[in-house]
């Protein structure tokens, strides 16, 4: 299985200027895109919300960008997350400073991951796989198909906790997804799953 530095090279041979003003130039559409798409931002990070840009460059994926960056973690925060077969969704992170990439549920559907789960970044001007570790939560479930496949460089947990406790700083919840002091005061990752007690 090739890398996605090498993959998405094969498919975006094109430098950091024409990266950056097409994800800049997407950013702006990806609301009716994100329409098509079955990965659905939900509104709970207000002006750091995640955006879609569905089939970038016109190939089966959907580029997530956006998010609320806190020091080493980046914040998304979905309705709905799913990927169809043949298809894939890249998680790009902003910054080689990004350590965790965490990606919250708030709708009641579980997520079906039927094609490939992937993460990526821009360094010297050329797309190349991000070392972040990648975080699913999803309360109703998480479903990996059978072609379903992973390209992340870091690690991956995909849990179906109602979130992640950081410390005394908070609960990223997906089943409390306004409770979000935690993006105000967060400084590292010191976490662990968080279950109600019901």
């Amino acid at each position: 299985m090739m890398t996605i530095k090498y993959r998405l090279h094969k498919y975006l041979p094109f430098g950091l200027a024409g990266s950056l003003g097409c994800l800049v130039f997407s950013i702006f559409t990806s609301k009716t895109l994100a329409q098509q798409s079955n990965i659905i931002p939900d509104n709970t990070l207000g002006a750091e919300s995640s955006q879609v840009i569905g089939n970038f460059q016109g190939l089966p994926i959907e580029v997530i960008t956006g998010g609320a960056t806190r020091q080493i973690n980046l914040f998304h925060s979905f309705q709905e997350f799913n990927i169809s077969e043949g298809r894939g969704a890249y998680f790009f992170s902003p910054s080689a400073d990004i350590q965790n990439i965490l990606a919250r549920v708030t709708g009641s559907n579980s997520s079906e991951i039927f094609g490939q789960l992937a993460t990526f970044q821009i360094i010297n001007g050329s797309i190349a796989g991000s070392n972040a570790n990648l975080f699913l939560i999803n309360p109703n479930g998480i479903v990996f198909g059978k072609n379903a496949s992973l390209n992340v460089q870091g690690s991956f947990v995909g849990t179906t906790a109602n979130g992640i406790q950081f410390g005394n700083q908070g609960v990223f919840s997906a089943t409390n997804p306004q409770a979000v002091p935690l993006l105000s005061q967060c400084s590292r990752c010191g976490w662990r799953e968080h279950q109600n007690s019901s």
